[in-house]
């Protein structure tokens, strides 16, 4: 059954169209995906599908009464605003109705049908669900936890669990993945691949483009093309559209070379029908273009010669606050290696990169660079860029020639291109870019230094595809050493061939691709837990499967304690009808024992669920 139906839209901003004439449609639990240049339009497409932005001309219309959930790329909360609160912020229907009846009750009117709607369709339980998803997405943060205390994951994963957690029908997402560790992407991926809720997803992560979305909706030259399909499939239709759009480009390349030479001519055009030709032969040659943007012949990078000592570290490790982020840890960095560092948001992979380049200070052990060694690092954050100059300016300042190979030079200019920069963009003074920009910007001018240990945080957050590509391109020719901490698997899989790990407080080296690691540590959690040999006299010691004799009681006095709450928890949301003073105390009081009872109850049902699993082995 269609859901969403877009209809001939079209938007132009800042007196450019993005898109013309499009007409798109969804059905049910359909999952599509917008790629295109940045710059192409893909979120302002998702605005107008949301209602924040109104098309110029067009129509978008939904199903009545669809739930339609909005996940913006950037996380905006009020001032002041809590890890709770910022929930009851929502755009959404449902929390409208709970924050209603928590006014009317406070006024003292009758809120019985609002109190009916919350309870029918359980919209007590949003609260509890986001405080799930919040754990889930590795976020088990205080709910009187000021958002603007969180970090960009951590309120990224807030984001993200309000949104799943009002049970949308249609999600629709713009960049969900910056800021997230791998974990809770995949968490992501998931929940979208299995969920009866249609989504439409603007992303660069081509993994879940490929895994996840049935269609692929490609933004390009003003038009958008809608693509049956996962993202493999959009690639192959691409390409056919290319070779079709390719004839016609030479088709009308034929026709114009026999038009030209009648020009020359010096028709006169004295007549309608020679003014009508002339006319023709304008349209044509404005509908020329260059079919693949993208199109460049292969480059491979050069670099400074690298020495016999690269980097060497021994024994490094750092603490932050009385917790360990990671152990002492040696490595001797070798020329050629492509190395990929991941861990979950927090484990230390940022303070691990500054540790290499000498930014931050490891608390036991030593870093040694080689003489030779000369890094090109991309930060996180990006340093500060001068906003009084030009892209151009500020690039030619770091070098006006880019080695590519020991053959062949390109200016920086053509260098900007390759990177997302077309000529015209060139002369635009760095204070009117946007963040994204700004960032794609600083990542291109480490490269036009020529260096021969690359150093990359996070560097495609902000990237289209097509940008990315051009990296990995990059990288993959550069023979010098490449350090890369990304939460892009195919990035990853592409650009490196072994990896650092972080995790449980240590460094540890693998040495392989980003699926085989993945792989393995899938094989390692199905394999059974293999029992530690015992000593002979101790084996009638072992337990027993199942459940002990206290573990027994103790699964049995958790169903009286869970039937109790149950029964609490009802009582006292039939009691918010009443603002007054109940048996159960004031309002006030009986919210905050809800909350305490709720928490309570889910952390008893847990434990009773892992005493059930137990029991049942």
């Amino acid at each position: 059954m269609n859901i969403l139906s877009v209809e001939n839209i079209s938007k132009t901003l800042r007196d450019e169209p993005l898109f013309e004439n499009a007409t798109l449609g969804l059905n049910e639990g359909e999952k599509a995906g917008i790629v295109g240049k940045n710059g192409a339009g893909k979120s302002t497409l998702l605005k107008v599908i949301a209602g924040i932005l109104q098309p110029d001309d067009g129509t978008v219309s939904m199903k009545n009464g669809l739930n339609v959930v909005y996940l913006a790329q950037n996380v905006s909360y009020e001032e002041g605003a809590t890890v709770r609160s910022f929930l009851y912020e929502a755009d959404s229907d449902a929390i409208r109705t709970i924050k209603e009846y928590e006014a009317e009750t406070a006024a003292g009117r009758d809120a019985s049908h609002l109190l009916e709607r919350i309870q029918h369709e359980d919209l007590w339980g949003i609260e509890r669900s986001y405080t799930g998803y919040l754990k889930t997405l590795g976020a088990d943060i205080s709910q009187d936890r000021k958002m603007s205390s969180l970090s960009g994951g951590e309120a990224k994963k807030a984001a993200i669990a309000r949104a799943l957690a009002l049970r949308p029908e249609l999600l629709l997402l713009d960049e969900p993945t910056n800021h997230l560790d791998i974990r809770s992407i995949e968490y992501l991926e998931d929940w979208i691949s299995s969920s009866s809720s249609a989504v439409i997803i603007v992303t660069h992560d081509r993994h879940i483009l490929t895994r996840c979305c049935s269609s692929i909706w490609e933004l390009d030259r003003k038009r958008i093309y809608s693509h049956p399909g996962n993202f493999t499939s959009y690639l192959e239709r691409r390409e056919e559209r290319y070779r079709m759009d390719e004839k016609e480009m030479q088709r009308i390349l034929t026709i114009l070379r026999r038009e030209r030479e009648w020009l020359l001519h010096g028709p006169k055009a004295r007549t309608g029908k020679d003014k009508n030709r002339k006319d023709r032969i304008a349209e044509m040659e404005s509908s020329l273009h260059k079919v693949r943007d993208d199109e460049q012949k292969a480059f491979s990078s050069s670099y400074r010669r690298l020495g016999k000592k690269i980097l060497e570290l021994d024994s490094v490790s750092k603490s932050y606050d009385g917790r360990t982020l990671f152990k002492p840890f040696t490595y001797s960095f070798k020329a050629g290696e492509h190395i990929g560092l991941i861990g979950d948001n927090g484990t230390g992979k940022s303070t691990f990169l500054n540790i290499i380049t000498g930014n931050t200070e490891s608390d036991t052990g030593s870093v040694d660079k080689g003489v030779n060694t000369y890094f090109g690092y991309y930060d996180q954050n990006a340093a500060l860029l001068p906003d009084n100059k030009t892209m151009i300016e500020y690039a030619e300042e770091l070098g006006k020639i880019v080695r590519l190979s020991d053959n062949e030079e390109v200016s920086v200019s053509r260098f900007l291109e390759i990177f997302g920069f077309p000529v015209s963009m060139q002369r635009t003074p760095i204070g009117l870019l946007s963040g994204g920009e700004r960032r794609r910007l600083y990542l291109i001018t480490r490269l036009v230094q020529n260096p021969n240990f690359l150093i990359l945080d996070e560097p495609t957050n902000d990237l289209d595809i097509e940008t990315m590509e051009n990296l990995e391109q990059y990288i993959t020719s550069f023979a010098g050493t490449v350090i890369i901490s990304s939460h892009d698997r195919t990035f990853l899989d592409i650009a490196a061939d072994m990896l650092l790990v972080i995790e449980d407080g240590e460094i540890k080296l693998f040495p392989g691709s980003y699926s085989s690691w993945k792989e393995a540590k899938e094989k390692e959690a199905e394999e059974p837990v293999q029992k530690k040999e015992r000593k002979p006299e101790r084996r009638e010691r072992e337990p027993k499967k199942g459940l002990t004799y206290k573990e027994e009681k103790e699964k049995s006095a958790l169903e009286e304690e869970i039937s109790a709450l149950e029964k609490l928890i009802k009582e006292l949301e039939a009691s918010f009808a009443d603002a007054g003073e109940t048996e159960l105390g004031t309002l006030k009081e009986r919210t905050a024992l809800y909350e305490e009872k709720t928490a309570l109850l889910d952390e008893k049902t847990a434990r009773w669920f892992e005493l059930e699993e137990k029991a049942s082995t």
